[in-house]
C-alpha cells in the first residue's frame, strides 16, 4: 500500500463531452493526475489536451493502455466499446474506471469483472454522484430513519434533445437509449437506497425508429417492502427532482445526479391525515440540508478511485451492485423491445 501522498496516474480513452468533464474536474483532484489521452484521431487528442490545459501525452487507445506511467484508465467511449477496451486495459495491467452503463449487457459485465479478478486489478463503474457527500448524507438519513422507515423511492432523469441523426444515444448498435444513458442512474440510486436487489421489475416505454427507447418508465419491488418508480427520457423535459418517502416524511433531492459543490436536499412532511393529527410530533419537521466539499465532482470520483487502488478503500460501487444494475437494464429493455446484444442491434439496423 502506497503512502497517502501518492497519486494515481490516469490515461483517458475518448475525447468527448464526458471525457472533458472528467479532465476538467481532475484539475481539482488531490491524488489523481492525467498523463496520457487517447483518441482515434491524433488531432482530436492534441486539441483535447490544449483545451483542458493538460501536459499529457497524446496517442491512440492501444498506446495509452500500454503507457508505462499509466496506472489507471478512464474509459469514456460509447457504450458498445466499454467491454473491449476494459478487457484490453485490464490485460495490460491497468486499473479501470469505466463510464456507466458498464457494458452492453450483463453477460459482458460479467466477463469484465472476471478479467479484473484474473489480472488482480480494480474495475469500477463510473457513477460520479456516488462520490458526492450528498449521497452519503442521504444514506445516513435513511439509516437514522429521520423520515421513518423508507417505503417508496421516486426518481426522474430526463431531457429533450433535437439532435438525433449523429447522436450515439439514438444508435442501437452503440447500446444507446434512455435507459442506458440516464435511466441507469435511477436504477442504481433506487438499489443503493433500498439496500437490496429487487425481486420484481417492470418497464414500459416508447421505442424510437432508430431502435432505442427514447422514453421509459420503470418500477422495482424489493424484498424489504420498498417500492421504487422512475421515469427517464430523451424527448421530454422534467425537473428531475427525486424523492425518498418514509412513514413520517419525505426527502426531496432537487439535483440528485450531478450535485453542485454545495449539494442540497430538503426533509419535509405533508400535513398528516385528520385522524393522525393528534400524533403531529411523529412527523418530520422541515429542514434544508447542504453538504459542502472542496473539490469538483469528477475530482471526488477520481480521488475515491485512487483511494481504492492505493489505500484499499472500498470502491464507490461494487461488482455485485453493477451486475444487478445491468441485469435490471437487460430485463427492462427486453420488456420494451429494445435490442440487448450487439448482434440483435446489428440485425435491427440492417
Amino acid at each position: 500500500m502506497l503512502p497517502m501522498s501518492a497519486a494515481l496516474n490516469w490515461g483517458i480513452l475518448g475525447t468527448g463531452n464526458i471525457a472533458g468533464q472528467f479532465a476538467e474536474g481532475l484539475a481539482g483532484a488531490k491524488r489523481s493526475r492525467i498523463v496520457a489521452v487517447g483518441s482515434r484521431s491524433n488531432d482530436a487528442a492534441h486539441a483535447f489536451v490544449k483545451r483542458y490545459g493538460l501536459t499529457a501525452e497524446c496517442d491512440d487507445y492501444e498506446r495509452v493502455i500500454a503507457h508505462n506511467e499509466v496506472d489507471a484508465v478512464y474509459i469514456a467511449l460509447p457504450n458498445h466499446m466499454h467491454c473491449r477496451w476494459t478487457l484490453d486495459a485490464l490485460a495490460a495491467g491497468k486499473h479501470v474506471l469505466c463510464e456507466k452503463p458498464l457494458a452492453f449487457n450483463a453477460a459482458e459485465a460479467e466477463r469484465m469483472f472476471d478479467a479484473a479478478e484474473k489480472h488482480g486489478r480494480l474495475l469500477v463503474e463510473a457513477f460520479m454522484y456516488r462520490s458526492h457527500p450528498q449521497t452519503d448524507a442521504l444514506l445516513d438519513e435513511i439509516r437514522r430513519e429521520t423520515i421513518g422507515p423508507l417505503r417508496m423511492i421516486r426518481a426522474s432523469f430526463s431531457f429533450c434533445t433535437q439532435r438525433i441523426s449523429d447522436n450515439i444515444r439514438f444508435n442501437a448498435a452503440m447500446a444507446g437509449g434512455a435507459l442506458m444513458d440516464i435511466g441507469c442512474y435511477c436504477i442504481d440510486f433506487a438499489n443503493l437506497c433500498a439496500g437490496v436487489e429487487p425481486i420484481a421489475v417492470a418497464a414500459t416505454g416508447r421505442r424510437h425508429e432508430s431502435g432505442v427507447d427514447d422514453l421509459a418508465a420503470g418500477s422495482m419491488t424489493y424484498p424489504n417492502g420498498i417500492v421504487a418508480s422512475f421515469t427517464c427520457g430523451m424527448a421530454a423535459q422534467t425537473d428531475n427532482t427525486t424523492y425518498l418517502c418514509g412513514t413520517k416524511g419525505f426527502i426531496a433531492i432537487p439535483v440528485p445526479w450531478k450535485p453542485s459543490a454545495g449539494g442540497r436536499y430538503v426533509v419535509d412532511s405533508m400535513s398528516p391525515p385528520r385522524l393522525e393529527r393528534d400524533r403531529q410530533n411523529d412527523f418530520a419537521a422541515r429542514r434544508e440540508q447542504t453538504q459542502s466539499h472542496d473539490r469538483p465532482l469528477y475530482a471526488l470520483e477520481a480521488d475515491h478511485f485512487a483511494e481504492s487502488v492505493l489505500d484499499g478503500k472500498a470502491p464507490a460501487i461494487s461488482r455485485r451492485e453493477s451486475l444487478a444494475n445491468m441485469r435490471i437494464l437487460d430485463a427492462m429493455r427486453r420488456q420494451i423491445g429494445v435490442p440487448i446484444t450487439p448482434q440483435a442491434a446489428t440485425e435491427f439496423a440492417s
